[in-house]
């Protein structure tokens, strides 16, 4: 039986802003993320997209593998953690907001967190070119539980929408954003005909979770191989 999948979160890999700032935490600078990335490679692992990795949640294959993923669609993940996974053989999804797409993370701004851009249409068709996945993460990024069900709707399925008008292909993998779900969020995703959505939940996915409401675990700033590897064994 497959033992239980760690799914790893991130969100920039690059240099971190200055200390004192919020969320500050949540970017991993790339040598951090380097050496996390080659320290499971050692240990045996292969680091998974979601579309990659569904078939061993579902029981279908067996190996050492985790999942990787990014939130928001930074730029900085283009420009330093594609390497790093091309160059180990790994693939990972990184959630898209539609209409940043060249932009920025305006969503952040009320909170005092930084402007960094994000992939503009060149970098994701780039990015799905050499073999990753892009997911999706709403139009505009907002807490889904706090919006109307119409809207949320729109928010979900919109999304899905003109990110394939962009990049050609399905897109079958979700993510909510700051972790919204409820029963009526989750049923629109699944209406929206995503295959898979992630949440903030802290746990390792295993085969009985539910495919819209699989949980990851979060890579914070100054964390190491052994921290990460451990998150996984601990949970």
């Amino acid at each position: 039986m497959q033992r239980s999948i760690a799914i790893l979160m991130y969100h920039q890999i690059g240099m971190p802003p200055p200390r004192g700032t919020p969320s500050r935490s949540l970017t991993v600078s790339t040598r951090d993320f380097s050496a996390q990335m080659r320290f499971f490679k050692r240990l045996g692992y292969q680091g998974l997209s979601m579309r990659d990795l569904m078939p061993y949640l579902d029981g279908q294959k067996q190996g050492k593998v985790f999942g990787i993923t990014f939130d928001d669609g930074f730029r900085n993940v283009y420009d330093n953690a594609l390497p790093v996974l091309e160059t180990l053989g790994f693939t990972s999804t990184n959630y898209i907001v539609s209409r940043q797409i060249g932009g920025s993370n305006l969503w952040d701004a009320h909170k005092g967190i930084p402007s960094a851009p994000c992939m503009n249409r060149d970098e994701l068709l780039d990015w799905q070119a050499r073999g990753q996945e892009i997911g999706a993460h709403t139009c505009n990024h907002p807490r889904l539980t706090e919006l109307s069900e119409d809207a949320a709707r729109l928010e979900i399925a919109g999304c899905r929408q003109e990110i394939e008008s962009v990049c050609g292909q399905p897109v079958d993998a979700f993510c909510y954003p700051h972790g919204g779900v409820n029963a009526t969020i989750r049923k629109l995703v699944e209406e929206a005909g995503y295959t898979n959505a992630t949440t903030t939940h802290k746990a390792n996915a295993s085969a009985k979770d539910d495919r819209l409401l699989i949980p990851r675990l979060t890579v914070r700033r100054g964390d190491s191989g052994l921290k990460v590897f451990l998150k996984y064994l601990l949970n």
